[in-house]
């Protein structure tokens, strides 16, 4: 059995402070009395009661899930903790104040002392019984959430591979017509680049030093179909290499580089892709000299599938704590950035 104390030590806090709300309220009924009257034996009884029925659920297996257990069980432990307090609390009470309560007190005040055990036992009872069910609930909707973002997140990172491959066969069809050397050297390149991503996309999350070989791989293929119009440049941190992120993810964001910011330019251009991390936060930044943002044509918004893939990917994975944007480069082109949290 694994009790969790700390949570024990707040319902403790709870129960003597209602302990303390229900003498007062005692007090306030039968003024005649001292006020450590009502103070003693509603924290001999009120704690009793709390002992038995907190630490007693833990002895049926269902508690260990809801909180509380099933059936009979779940009714029958709070008459007995009520019963079981009262009994032993009255005895404690007397014990300090040294006398007995059955002997000397009215009929009348022990039916009375007898309904407010009662009364306060159903309503601590409920409390923690509802506080328990409330938190079951959140752990299963939060279980049911992180699933569901799961299932999510392996539909999108599926939805990628088709869209990069659909890409890279239109681009060879048209090369087969005009140039079959470089169409059959595009297709060796493609081929080596299903096999390296074909287990790795299957993955959660790989290491950037896997993410930026496969970039490479990429890279390499989109170099057969530009020629000498595309050069880029990989920049890696060697205490980056093995930080976690999810696979394909800069991919999108080189292709919108070449779809929109080099392939419309004559003489191409550059892409430099680096990582870097600074206050916990890590960085990932592609930068292209291309024919920079164009509101009509841009990708920027993230309305293109790509972007839209990534920025969906993020917001399932990391929440708010996730950002992407494209802003100009300070020497024409576009500069776009990821940033989430750095995960050694």
């Amino acid at each position: 059995m694994r009790i969790d104390w700390l949570t024990k030590l707040q319902h403790f806090l709870q129960t003597t402070a209602f302990c303390l709300a229900v003498s007062a309220i005692q007090f306030t009924l039968q003024p005649q009395w001292s006020y450590d009257i009502p103070l003693v034996y509603s924290l001999c009884i009120g704690l009793i009661v709390w002992l038995v029925i907190d630490f007693g659920r833990h002895l049926w297996p269902s508690a260990a899930a809801t909180g509380w257990p099933a059936g009979a069980a779940g009714l029958l432990l709070p008459l007995g903790g009520i019963v079981v307090g009262y009994v032993l609390g009255t005895l404690a009470g007397d014990q300090w104040f040294g006398w007995s309560s059955w002997a000397t007190q009215p009929r009348s005040q022990m039916l009375a002392s007898v309904v407010v055990t009662v009364l306060a036992g159903v309503a601590g009872t409920y409390y923690f019984y509802a506080r328990s069910r409330q938190l079951y609930m959140e752990q299963r909707m939060a279980e049911t959430q992180r699933q569901a973002n799961e299932s999510r997140l392996r539909l999108l990172e599926s939805q990628l591979e088709p869209h990069m491959l659909f890409n890279t066969l239109a681009n060879l069809r048209a090369l087969i017509g005009v140039d079959p050397a470089r169409a059959q050297t595009m297709l060796d390149h493609l081929i080596a680049y299903l096999r390296a991503t074909l287990s790795a996309s299957r993955t959660g999350s790989h290491t950037l030093a896997q993410e930026f070989d496969r970039l490479r791989d990429y890279l390499e293929l989109m170099a057969v179909r530009m020629g000498p119009r595309l050069h880029y440049t990989l920049e890696l941190p060697d205490t980056l290499r093995q930080v976690s992120v999810p696979p394909l993810l800069l991919q999108p964001l080189v292709e919108n580089s070449i779809q929109h910011g080099l392939e419309p330019q004559v003489q191409g251009g550059s892409i430099t892709v680096r990582a870097f991390a600074a206050a916990g936060v890590l960085t990932l930044e592609v930068a292209d000299t291309g024919k920079g943002l164009d509101p009509a044509t841009s990708p920027a918004d993230g309305k293109g599938f790509g972007l839209r893939q990534v920025r969906e990917r993020l917001a399932t994975l990391y929440g708010a704590a996730a950002a992407i944007e494209f802003v100009a480069g300070r020497a024409g082109g576009t500069r776009a950035s990821i940033t989430i949290p750095l995960n050694p």
